[in-house]
């Protein structure tokens, strides 16, 4: 038996929830039929964490993190909220690392995150292609805009590049805060301008600090 919907069988009460969220979280060209034997494996919860620069919302499927926003914060995804705050036993051990691992972060414990990523769901190829290329730039540096565009081989998009960034799902730990212009000012930031100052002057006073190493998975 095959549903277009992400329903659950173990959670039916989600059922009206996620099928509210399916538009937005599922891209209509990766769509697929959905069996009961594998919904499970889609299963999406969302669990919200505080920071010192604002509580975050998270999205987790039982494959990894799916979404990092700062609440209220542009681009963010209402529909986010509205998947269960229940989670299961995978998506559970993925909130808790995330909330570990910001945590470490903002404490100056760790320099890289450790958390999988399940980002294959979301966006166009060029985005994810900018997304992979944000996770390259080492704590305590920054690239331009046209820098990425570069670094993809594609120079001339710089423009579309910016708007890939500003879409980027997963804040702080696909780090799109680390991308400035060419000038050296910090233009754009969805979380807000004062965020992005906070982050890079945290990561500056980690990089100054010495190699601080990866959060354990």
């Amino acid at each position: 038996m095959y549903f277009n919907v992400l329903s659950l069988k173990l959670y039916p009460s989600t059922a009206n929830i996620c099928l509210a969220c399916y538009d937005w979280l599922t891209p209509a060209f990766v769509k697929p039929r959905v069996s009961l034997s594998n919904m499970i494996h889609s299963y999406l919860s969302h669990s919200v964490i505080k920071t010192p620069i604002g509580e975050m919302l998270i999205l987790c499927s039982d494959l990894g993190v799916r979404g990092c926003w700062f609440m209220g914060q542009k681009h963010f995804p209402k529909a986010a909220e509205q998947t269960p705050a229940v989670h299961t036993p995978l998506g559970s051990k993925h909130h808790q690392q995330v909330q570990k691992e910001l945590t470490l972060y903002f404490n100056h414990k760790i320099d890289q995150f450790n958390i999988p990523l399940d980002l294959d769901p979301l966006g166009t190829p060029f985005q994810k292609e900018v997304w992979q290329a944000l996770l390259s730039i080492p704590l305590g540096e920054t690239l331009s805009y046209s820098e990425i565009a570069t670094l993809i081989k594609r120079p001339n998009s710089t423009r579309a590049v910016g708007s890939a960034i500003g879409k980027n799902p997963i804040s702080i730990i696909i780090p799109c805060h680390r991308v400035i212009s060419k000038s050296g000012s910090l233009t754009g930031y969805a979380g807000g301008i004062d965020r992005k100052q906070y982050l890079l002057n945290l990561e500056s006073q980690k990089a100054h600090s010495g190699h601080l190493g990866r959060a354990n998975p």
